[in-house]
């Protein structure tokens, strides 16, 4: 069964625990196992031996924070899924490479902490994502077999990729637009996964709602660049280590939409570069879908017969 590892603070010490149910099991480790890394490569027999008669703390009691500590990576796949491809007026056949950027690591945040939207930013949008934690150190030049994730992945964690269209699009650059404190909500939990149940990652079933109204409804299985492979190809370009996080990608149903083909050639022929954006960005103004203050995000991962279940992010946006 999957075991859900929690990171909590209940007003006096920061801990690990495991959850069960809705007590809590916390860890006892030493000083040192502070980060996501230290827990996952130097204590993972601690977190499994951990036992419900050890549950001695309400989940109600505590405060949830993020299960991938700042000091970790934040690296992200971009358009990784056929229909966030087609919804943004590009062709799959047009990206056989595989997308990585990183966002800033201080933008990770609690599942339910309120998201402040930046005074400069307009067009504020979300991406469901499935995210992937290192379990150890990824060494060069690793090549990671599709039925091997159990040796490298330690778990899975939903992360909301908070965006600022109108940063990151008009100036080109991805991890400016991203990488705002607060834009990185991760969690509730980070859910450890045995061997076998790394097979079924194809079917956790993303859904993402803003005020109740469901924005993005897929499943992981459609991503175009899988688990192995984006592993495989980090090892061959940087240092990954334990407790890392990798998120890959998001679904349809985002706030940016591609203009209609009509608006594209005019864009493209009347139009300068700047005056091109200058005009997405009015546009984006008008559109409802975009995150502003007041709005509130729920965002889950589970299969569907709920035996894999990341749990539920609420996230409120509020102004600056």
């Amino acid at each position: 069964m999957p075991r859900t590892l929690l990171r909590c603070d209940d007003g006096t010490r920061t801990f690990w625990a495991v959850q069960f149910g809705e007590r809590l099991a916390p860890l006892d480790l030493p000083a040192g196992a502070a980060t996501t890394g230290a827990i996952l490569s130097r204590h993972w027999d601690a977190i499994w031996d951990a036992r419900e008669e050890d549950a001695t703390v309400a989940r109600a009691d505590v405060r949830l924070l993020a299960p991938v500590t700042c000091n970790q990576q934040f690296i992200c796949q971009g358009v990784n899924y056929r229909s966030h491809v087609h919804e943004s007026g590009l062709k799959v056949a047009d990206f056989p490479f595989n997308t990585l950027f990183t966002k800033a690591s201080s933008c990770i945040t609690a599942a339910d902490a309120t998201v402040v939207r930046p005074p400069n930013v307009q067009l504020l949008d979300y991406e469901i994502e499935l995210g992937l934690v290192l379990r150890r150190d990824l060494p060069a030049g690793t090549t990671v077999a599709p039925d091997r994730l159990h040796e490298w992945l330690a778990g899975v964690t939903i992360v909301n990729d908070l965006s600022a269209r109108d940063v990151q699009l008009p100036q080109g650059q991805f991890y400016k637009g991203k990488s705002y404190r607060g834009f990185g909500p991760v969690g509730p939990g980070l859910v450890l996964l045995e061997p076998q149940e790394w097979r079924r990652w194809p079917e956790l079933h993303m859904r993402l709602a803003v005020n109740g109204r469901v924005r993005q409804d897929a499943y992981c299985g459609e991503m175009i660049h899988q688990p192995a492979a984006t592993l495989s190809e980090l090892a061959s370009l940087q240092d990954v280590r334990a407790g890392d996080l990798v998120a890959t990608g998001t679904p349809a149903g985002c706030a940016a939409r591609a203009p209609g083909k009509f608006t594209m050639f005019v864009l493209r022929h009347f139009m300068s570069e700047a005056g091109k954006w200058r005009a997405f960005v009015a546009k984006g103004r008008s559109n409802p879908m975009y995150l502003r203050p007041g709005d509130r995000i729920s965002a889950a991962i589970r299969t569907d017969d709920g035996r894999i279940d990341l749990g539920e992010q609420t996230t409120a946006v509020a102004a600056a």
